[in-house]
């Protein structure tokens, strides 16, 4: 079953951040994901407007996304950004409908 990655945003620095969003295409692609959007027009229905980038990435699995993320170089990637350059919320979500 499919998983996702869901991020919001907000970048405080472009070009360090920019350093971190070069390498991920590359990193994701080695574990399956595909990129369903990424930047680009979006409206805030409910909730707070701290973040102004969001992003939607597809992979094979739960486990693919999960190995990713763990990966030295999605680590290495990430430390761009984590040093100041921006702020990040991720998760990862199982497709389907598991609604109990």
């Amino acid at each position: 079953m499919p998983a996702y990655w869901v991020a919001r945003s907000r970048i405080n620095d472009p070009v360090e951040y920019k350093k971190y969003t070069d390498r991920v295409p590359g990193i994701i692609s080695q574990y399956g994901g595909k990129v369903l959007a990424r930047g680009g027009p979006f409206k805030i229905l409910e909730g707070p407007e701290t973040f102004h980038r969001f992003v939607v990435i597809e992979f094979p699995s739960l486990a693919a996304a999960e190995e990713c993320h763990r990966s030295d170089a999605y680590q290495e990637a990430s430390a761009f950004r984590k040093g100041g350059a921006g702020q990040v919320e991720l998760i990862i979500v199982e497709g389907g409908d598991a609604t109990t």
